[in-house]
């Protein structure tokens, strides 16, 4: 099982502007160097074109990231595909690699928010039909070698080679979705890695959705090798179950509430909720070490998924409280789950401080 992480940069509520963000991007690559350090597998950065975030641009963060680490892989968490050119997609994504040394990911996806479609010119009308062309069209590219290629959403392409070239065929291109039939399908047809992201529901009720990502990659020929799946969601891993919800329900409570407000698409997160959340059959994992390798194991048992990929920095909570978690699930969860699975020790590493703070300055 690997481990891993994923931020969106969200600003504490309350703030904005061009220091608040300046601060929240030295805490992220401050915290992927100690996730490098720590041994953790992979660290990913989203995409969000709205001033309560600070990352827009993931290629140029995820570029600050190669320079500040040496070992752990790097992934867009996701990129908006939808509303973004897959040839520019495709050189950025090239260029990484060739930065990092070949630890470059990239994680497609069409995102949770919709304000980067009329930012950049495009009719939500076209929703579906954006993902699908533009999925293709990347992946084509990936594919190497000269592309002709015409669609509706971009001038057609004729001979078109990228450079530097697209990493090629090694499984790591991800579709990310959010439990949805199509979803499910058009990764598995792919042959692609599929990363579902659950924030909300029982995890039991997406067992259905990875089968049929699986049985319709089997049914399209791919070896069943190639159907890795990862599962992101919350995370928040204290000294102890009772310390670890008390310190992260206010947070939780104010990140969910200012992008889900009552009366649009959410509500606003009581105790009991989050309670109800964070119990052993919940969706959301916060708690103890031994809590969250218990989660982490019963999902395994319904998705047999190769990655968890952990959000522990949500709604302002302070950085020394990210660095002990990163420590956690270092230094206690990854070993403890990769023993209850046969897979040996981890790569020795050294172990994360429990606190680290960011640059100054």
């Amino acid at each position: 099982m690997e481990i891993g992480l994923y931020t969106f940069g969200d600003l504490p509520v309350g703030t904005g502007g061009g220091e608040a963000a300046r601060r929240r991007l030295g805490e992220i690559v401050a915290a992927a160097r100690l996730a490098d350090e720590a041994g953790l597998a992979v660290f990913g950065v989203g995409e969000h074109h709205r001033p309560d975030y600070a990352i827009s641009a993931p290629s140029v963060v995820l570029g600050a990231l190669a320079a500040a680490t040496r070992r752990i892989r790097l992934t867009t968490a996701v990129t908006i595909l939808s509303s973004d050119d897959p040839v520019r997609v495709a050189e950025q994504f090239a260029t990484l690699d060739l930065l990092s040394g070949g630890r470059a990911e990239i994680t497609v996806g069409r995102g949770a928010f919709i304000e980067s479609f009329p930012l950049f010119g495009y009719d939500l009308n076209d929703y579906d039909a954006l993902y699908d062309e533009k999925l293709a069209l990347f992946l084509r590219l990936a594919g190497g070698g000269a592309t002709d290629w015409h669609g509706r959403f971009r001038p057609a392409l004729a001979g078109a080679t990228i450079s530097p070239p697209v990493p090629g065929d090694d499984g790591r291109i991800w579709i990310g979705a959010g439990g949805t039939p199509a979803s499910a399908i058009r990764a598995g047809q792919a042959g692609l890695p599929l990363n579902l992201a659950n924030i909300g529901g029982e995890p039991a009720r997406f067992q259905p959705f990875i089968d049929l990502y699986r049985r319709a990659g089997t049914a399209a020929g791919h070896d069943a090798g190639r159907l890795k799946v990862a599962i992101s969601g919350h995370c928040h891993v204290g000294r102890d179950s009772r310390s670890a919800r008390d310190a992260f329900f206010p947070y939780y409570a104010r990140y969910i509430g200012h992008n889900l407000p009552a009366g649009r698409d959410g509500w606003k997160v009581t105790r009991p909720d989050f309670d109800r959340l964070a119990a052993p059959r919940g969706p959301l994992f916060v708690g103890s070490p031994a809590e969250i390798v218990d989660k982490i194991l019963y999902e395994h048992s319904l998705f047999r998924h190769d990655r968890f990929m952990a959000q522990i920095d949500i709604g302002g909570l302070p950085f020394a409280e990210v660095a002990a978690v990163i420590g956690r699930l270092a230094g206690e969860v990854l070993p403890q789950v990769n023993r209850a699975l046969g897979a040996g020790a981890a790569p020795e590493t050294s172990p994360a401080p429990e606190i680290c703070r960011p640059p100054a300055g």
